[in-house]
């Protein structure tokens, strides 16, 4: 989950915005699933059914104002559940679900309600969520926060606009996206990987008669 590649994920995110607000919940899971497997490299039933939360979570969080957000964080709990339990991540689900969910509920607010406000609540809050999870400094981070914060900016005016899927908007948006997985990357590239991870590198390497090495791993709302 620390090596993915941005410009593949930059375009899978775009896809699954453009299903959201659209409502085409078919085409928001098949992108889902591509954007799961890109980003974590789970098994194959492991991405299906942790796209299948994602879905579920974001069903729960669209409808506007008589949403769910208790369910789409538990939605998501599971989804990090899924995913600390295949990876020996050591992060708390139940906190990094509620941080996901507190970016959605930040950018609602900002897209609704106070669109000439300064962004920075929700770099903060996407900041946070990546820091938890993958278990470096905020500061670390900021710029992929940034770089996304920035491309939901150009989404939402492209919900204002009509949500036209020909809208040339949509290329810019995709661009601030994989700059922010490029910059998400750099950051955790090199980030400590989790024992488990670290003792099961060190038993390859021993096997192969070689010095070891930690090998490092690698949303929608509004």
């Amino acid at each position: 989950m620390r090596r993915f590649n941005p410009l593949a994920l930059g375009r899978l995110e775009c896809a699954t915005w453009v299903a959201y607000y659209r409502r085409r919940w078919g085409w928001f899971l098949w992108s889902a699933i591509g954007m799961v497997r890109a980003s974590f490299r789970m098994s194959w039933p492991r991405t299906v059914y942790g796209a299948l939360l994602v879905l579920r979570a974001n069903q729960l969080w669209a409808p506007v104002p008589d949403n769910d957000p208790d369910g789409a964080r538990r939605a998501m709990r599971r989804f990090y559940r899924l995913l600390a339990r295949t990876y020996g991540e050591p992060f708390d689900p139940i906190e990094a679900a509620r941080r996901e969910v507190e970016w959605w509920r930040i950018h609602r607010y900002l897209q609704r309600d106070a669109p000439e406000e300064d962004t920075g609540p929700l770099v903060d809050a996407l900041a946070a969520l990546y820091a938890h999870v993958y278990q470096v400094p905020a500061a670390r981070v900021r710029l992929a926060a940034t770089e996304r914060a920035e491309a939901m900016r150009i989404s939402d005016r492209w919900v204002a606009d009509g949500c036209d899927p020909a809208n040339p908007a949509l290329a810019t948006e995709r661009a601030a996206l994989v700059r922010s997985y490029a910059a998400l990357l750099a950051a955790v590239h090199h980030s400590a990987a989790p024992a488990p991870q670290k003792r099961a590198a060190a038993a390859r390497s021993a096997r192969r008669g070689r010095r070891s090495t930690t090998l490092p791993d690698g949303r929608a709302g509004g």
